[in-house]
């Protein structure tokens, strides 16, 4: 059964950089394609980014895009999603997902806990 934890998340500045971890299991990660998704407080939960699983066929939301980047390191079995510039509005519960075929929406059949990133002003 394949199973997703997200670490990486916390407090930090406006401004400031978090590198958020999905660590897989359970099956081959390789043939996973992995999606990150996140829900702010009062608000539904919204597409990220998601990666194909070469590490390939990255795919950002338009609002994300040189923000955010998507990666993975298949060797580790884990995804990453690096953040620069936090802003305020980035304040959510971050989640990583993961699927064999490529999904638009939120169709993913595996899904993580989440983390929470707060950013402060």
């Amino acid at each position: 059964q394949v199973q997703l934890v997200e670490s990486g998340g916390g407090l930090v500045q406006a401004g400031g950089s978090l590198r958020l971890s999905c660590a897989f299991s359970g099956r081959s990660f390789y043939t996973y394609t992995m999606g990150w998704f996140r829900q702010a407080p009062g608000k539904e939960r919204e597409f990220v980014a998601r990666i194909g699983w070469s590490g390939g066929s990255e795919f950002y939301a338009d609002a994300l895009k040189g923000r955010f980047t998507i990666s993975r390191d298949n060797t580790k079995n884990t995804g990453y999603l690096q953040m620069n510039s936090l802003r305020p509005e980035d304040t959510a519960v971050y989640y990583c997902a993961a699927d064999t075929s490529i999904v638009d929406g939120m169709g993913y059949d595996y899904w993580g806990q989440g983390t929470q990133v707060t950013i402060s002003l």
